[in-house]
This record gives structure tokens, sequence and C-alpha cells, in this order.
């Protein structure tokens, strides 16, 4: 991923919003055209510290020929982005752009057993329930042993060993006070999209939003 240093994420900030965001796209190249499968999932780490992916396929995912533990996949995993105008900034001479979140993982993977796609389903479920608390979450005991099993069959476990961080964060960090400001203060009447990144931009320079109370209380979670 072709990324500026003034968007450059560090490994730790980047593993990070991956793990927080727990959806993306998952590529691989099978010789001859590339292959893309958007996926839940969840980082787990080896005893090592390596981070790894852990996910699962339909059964007859084309991706699956190519889970051999050599070839290498990404996983992109996209946050909130934005349009910017021209028309916004103060400086003159501006052109369009678009301010976004991104991170790719990349690595080898290989097929689980049947016993760690068990425990993968239940630790995916339970990572994503814990989104709809106070709800009591959903859990694979409330399935009958029969249905699970044979939901079981028609997918793949799988986990990626990821040797390659990179992370892009394009908020506008190289642009002056005076154009940020006036960046974030229009994204901050956009969509939801747009509202996140105008937060994310007031958080990264929240002495000069200091005085705007409105702001302020708009950036709030």
């Amino acid at each position: 991923m072709y990324t500026p240093p003034f968007f450059k994420q560090d490994r730790a900030a980047s593993l990070k919003f991956a793990d927080e965001r727990g959806f993306g796209t998952m590529c691989a190249f099978d010789g001859h055209k590339p292959i893309a499968s958007p996926l839940p999932f969840y980082l787990p780490y080896g005893a090592d510290g390596t981070p790894q992916a852990a996910f699962h396929l339909a059964r007859h995912n084309p991706l699956l020929k190519l889970a051999d533990g050599a070839v290498s996949w990404l996983l992109a995993v996209n946050g909130p982005d934005a349009y910017v105008s021209p028309d916004w900034y103060v400086s003159p001479d501006q052109v369009p752009t678009w301010l976004y979140q991104s991170v790719h993982l990349s690595g080898p993977v290989r097929l689980l057993s049947d016993d760690e796609l068990s425990v993968q389903v239940d630790t995916l479920s339970e990572k994503f329930e814990s989104w709809l608390l106070p709800k009591k979450p959903w859990t694979s005991g409330k399935m009958t042993a029969g249905r699970f099993e044979a939901m079981k069959k028609a997918i793949v476990g799988l986990v990626m060993t990821v040797e390659e961080v990179e992370g892009s964060f394009k908020l506008n960090q190289h642009k002056s006070d005076a154009d940020f400001a006036a960046v974030a203060n229009a994204l901050g009447a956009g969509d939801a999209d747009a509202r996140e990144i105008s937060r994310l931009m007031r958080h990264t320079r929240p002495q000069i939003f200091a005085g705007d109370t409105n702001m302020l209380e708009r950036s709030a979670p």
C-alpha cells in the first residue's frame, strides 16, 4: 500500500485498528487473477507474539485452493472515508481529495482442524456479541449438537500468520491548522462517515478546536 510519511501508522496502531474493526476483504492471486472475499475476523497472537488473523470461508470458496501455507494473502481493513472538496480550504489552489483509514495485513494462510474451527466460531461470535451488550450473548451452545456440526461442515477455518503490517490514516495531517480546521468543520456536517473522519481529525489536533464548544460536544463518542 502506498503510504506517504504523513499518513503512515506504526505497527501497534495498525493492529489495534484492524482488531477493533474486525471486518475486511481477504485477497489472494491464483496465478491468473485476484480473488477476494469480505469476511469477519479476529486477531490472536502466537506463542512468540506473532499476530495472526483467524477467519473462515464457505467450503466452496475458490480462495481455499490457495491456502497452502506458502502463498501470501492480503487482508484489507478499511475504516470510514470521506470526500473533501477544494472549496472547503482556506488556502487557494487546492485539489479534491479523499480522507480515510486503511490497514493491510499480509502473510501465508493455513487450514484449521475441526477442533480449532469450533474454538474459532465461538471466539468470533463472542467478539461481536460483546458489541451488543447488555443483550445476552449468543453462543453455539444454543444450537442443537447436530445442527451445529452440520453448519460447521459448510465452512473451513483458516488462520493467517501476519508477516507484514501496513497502516495509512489519511486525515489531512500535512495541512495548516486553518485548512485542517476548515475541512474538519465541513465534514462535521456530512454523512456518518464524514462525521467520523471529522471526529478523528479533531482528536488529532484538539488544540485548534479548544474554543469551539459545539464542535467538541459533537465529537464526543
